[in-house]
């Protein structure tokens, strides 16, 4: 079923893959890792093996992280995930790369709809990035792993943010480039738009019923200009 752009209030974005550019620095980080092979495997296959292997282990990580929230360990693993992050990662002056023209694109968006993030990132490492690329006055709500009882794919983050926007959770558009996006998106009735410059591919996010599928995120505002 196609979008109903008319029924578009608000708008839900995930970070991983979506705003962020995380798949290619995943990639980055495993080509160095195996660089001590180039001299039996060419740099090329190292590139090719690191970014399969970054979006074959998505699937097996969102089905352990959604057996942890149904056990009531999420949030013990998200605190870790804080803990690991000011180990490492929130050590660097710059740890995030963002995607191109995401900043362009909130501009324009955020004339026309209040936005959310729904991520399931802890809040320290979710913030952070939203501070690095100074987009956090674009967003009226920012909803993390901590902020509600339960994360994606469960319903419950973009009933909040919805809240927070002062919408019905019916009247959102949830954009992510994972299933576990797509799965929130309908559980809570919003509609949703899966997107293939992360680590979600295009037959899962069918599969898993996404409205509308985007090559890039930035291309959500060519495609609500014909609302």
């Amino acid at each position: 079923m196609p979008l109903d752009l008319l029924r578009i209030q608000a708008i839900c974005f995930d970070i991983d893959g979506t705003l962020s550019d995380t798949d290619d620095v995943f990639v980055k980080k495993l080509v160095k890792l195996f660089s001590p092979f180039n001299r039996i495997i060419s740099t090329r296959h190292i590139q090719k093996f690191a970014r399969t292997l970054v979006m074959r282990t998505e699937g097996p990580g969102n089905w352990a992280y959604s057996l942890a929230d149904r056990l009531g360990l999420d949030g013990k693993i998200v605190a870790l995930g804080d803990w690991f992050y000011q180990l490492g990662i929130g050590r660097a002056t710059q740890p995030f790369q963002m995607i191109k023209g995401v900043p362009e694109m909130l501009t324009s968006l955020h004339q026309n709809y209040p936005l959310s993030i729904i991520s399931a990132r802890g809040q320290r490492s979710s913030l952070r990035f939203l501070e690095q690329f100074e987009l956090l006055p674009y967003f009226t709500s920012v909803v993390t792993g901590q902020t509600c009882q339960h994360t994606k794919p469960c319903p419950d983050p973009i009933e909040w943010a919805a809240n927070q926007m002062r919408v019905p959770a019916q009247a959102c558009l949830m954009v992510g480039d994972t299933v576990v996006d797509i799965q929130c998106g309908k559980k809570s009735g919003a509609q949703t738009v899966g997107v293939l410059c992360g680590f979600g591919e295009r037959e899962e996010l069918v599969r898993a019923g996404a409205d509308c599928i985007l090559e890039y995120t930035p291309q959500l505002v060519e495609l609500l200009e014909n609302r």
